[in-house]
Parts: structure tokens; sequence; C-alpha cells
């Protein structure tokens, strides 16, 4: 779909009512009064590719699989964009086929998580209730046979390496050269860690997970929904299960509440006790140290793709989860 098209099919959904488009990198996405239609961008990436139709409708049939078993009545399903007589129309069964949508209900956005967590209104009944949730989600998720290795995970740890020129030029030498230095520590605690990583694959650790859990996609609504998981790569979504409950707890240490995380794990363990011991609870801050890296990669992806004077939000993101990254390196490393 062109984004001419897009343009002609916001009009003419603007004449049956509010709409409000949300553009992320990969996906346009339309917020109606009753429904959310996510069209994803005709791109290509090295993680993914949405560069044809068929494509396209394959990764947004995978999506609402993959979302309705955390998210079933969020998902209805994937709706048609035909050309009808030269009008772009949005889920009518006529016209030619141009493109496709994925189609959800609109929830209640002013119950998402990161926004609950800002104004300090997130709660231990919240935690609890995730716990139940993700628990089970995870104890009867999909086994992954595919050994999980520790050169897997290396290489992804390493791939920050490649935005360091852009740290040492728009943040600090120091910034920089901790992050080398982490990769360098990354090295050998998976060296000394790797029969564990796979000892805990060899127990069915390693599962079909959300891969993209944090506070941004969960809705606290009377009962938690966990919507948007990661469809367009496996690798991503395909885990060790604490790689998982790292992610969601780092997000939790990035708005300052570790209580939140001590509270959710210990009533997650409680249901499904997937860390066994000490070298258990290393891989969990390791996972943690592992995601912060991420997010600081693609904070600076984000940044290098603007012009300076809009950099500062991602340079402040960057900045706050390289504090994260040097804390976690200085647990994992005491004595």
């Amino acid at each position: 779909m062109k984004k001419q098209q897009l343009n002609q099919l916001i009009e003419n959904l603007r004449h049956e009512g509010a709409i409000d488009l949300i553009e992320t990198h990969i996906s346009w996405i339309l917020l109606g009064p009753e429904f959310v239609y996510k069209i994803k961008k005709p791109i290509k990436y090295s993680f993914l590719d949405f560069s044809t139709f068929s494509k396209r409708k394959f990764y947004c049939q995978k999506e609402v699989e993959l979302n309705r078993r955390l998210a079933p009545d969020m998902y209805l399903g994937v709706v048609p964009i035909s050309d009808v007589d030269g009008s772009i129309q949005l889920d009518l069964p006529e016209g030619m086929l141009i493109d496709c949508a994925v189609k959800m209900k609109r929830m209640d956005n002013t119950r998402q998580m990161d926004l609950l967590l800002r104004e300090g209104k997130v709660t231990f009944k919240h935690m609890e209730q995730l716990a139940e949730q993700l628990s089970a989600f995870h104890a009867f998720a999909q086994v992954i046979e595919t050994p999980l290795t520790a050169h897997s995970l290396w290489e992804d740890y390493a791939d920050i390496l490649k935005v360091i020129p852009f740290l040492k030029q728009n943040l600090s030498r120091e910034i920089a050269e901790n992050i080398q230095n982490s990769v360098s520590f990354a090295t050998r605690f998976l060296d000394s860690s790797q029969n564990r990583i796979l000892e805990r694959h060899t127990c069915g650790y390693t599962i079909d997970g959300h891969g993209d859990l944090h506070s941004k996609n969960i809705l606290l609504l009377e009962e938690p929904v966990v919507f948007d998981c990661i469809e367009f790569n496996d690798h991503f979504r395909q885990v060790d299960v604490i790689n998982e409950l790292a992610f969601f707890c780092l997000d939790l240490d990035f708005y300052k509440r570790p209580d939140l995380a001590t509270h959710f794990l210990k009533q997650y363990l409680w249901k499904h006790s997937c860390i066994k011991d000490s070298q258990d609870w290393q891989l969990f801050t390791f996972y943690k140290l592992y995601r912060a890296n991420v997010r600081v990669k693609v904070n600076a992806l984000k940044a290098m793709q603007v012009e300076p004077q809009f950099r500062q939000r991602n340079i402040r993101l960057i900045e706050t989860y390289t504090a994260l990254m040097q804390r976690y390196v200085q647990t994992l490393t005491a004595p």
C-alpha cells in the first residue's frame, strides 16, 4: 500500500467518524471510535520483510493468531483494503484487493501500564494478576526444539557495537567505552554460562513467548491485557522464559519500581518455578543487561534517523539504559 492510498483511506474513514493516525517505523495504525486497524508498511529490514502483499498478509494473519493467545477479545481478524472504483476502502468485500490490515477492538489506552507507572497507580494487585496470567501462558507455551546457544546470544549482544561511533560523537566517550566493556564482559559471562544455557534449553525453558513484554504493551483493565507480541521475527520471540521475564523487570527498574518487580517474581515463581539456583539468577540478571543493551541500540538507531535538534529524548533514554547496564554488570561481577 502506498502513502497516497493511505491518505485517501484516512479521508474516507474520517467521513464516518474521528480517525487518528499513529506511525511507527514498520506500521501505520488507524484509531477509530470502536476499532483499530494496523497496516504493515511495504518495507524490508534485516530483521523483517513486509516487501510484498503476500508477506504482509502472512504476517497480518500471524499477528492475529499469536496475539489471540493473550488478547483473544482484542484481535478480531484480518480485513481487506480495496480499490472500489478509484476509492480506497477498508473492510469491504468488494473492489480490487490492494492490501490488508489487522483489525482490533479499540481498548481504553488510558489504562496503558507505562502511563500508570508514571502516575504511581500500578499496585501489587496488578502484579499478582500479571503473574497468574503470564505464568499460565509460559507454562503451556510451545516448547522450542532448536537449541538456544550462548553464541547466538553473544551475536545479538555484540550488535550494539554498530552504534558506537554515534554514541562517541553524540553522547560521550565514557558511555561508548562502558558499552564496549560490557560486550567484553558478555563474552566472558556467556562463555562461563554456556553449559547452563544449554541445560535450561534441554529442560524445556526455551518457549514461543511474547517477545516484547514491557509495560507499553500491557493494559491494566479489570483483567490485564497483554498485546502486540512480535510476529515478524521468530528469533525475537522464541527465548528462554527468564529472558522474557527479565525484559518486564527491566522495565520496572526503568520506572524505579523494583518493589513491583520483586513482588511480581515472587508470585510468578510460586506458580511457575523456572529459576532453580544462583546460576539461574545470574542468568536472569544478565538477560536484564541484554535487554537494556537492546534498548540502547534501538534508541541510538532512532536518534540517527532524525535531525540533531529532535534527538534529546532518545539521548536521555540511552543515558538511562546505559546506567542500568552498568548496575547489572556490577551486580554480576560482585563477589
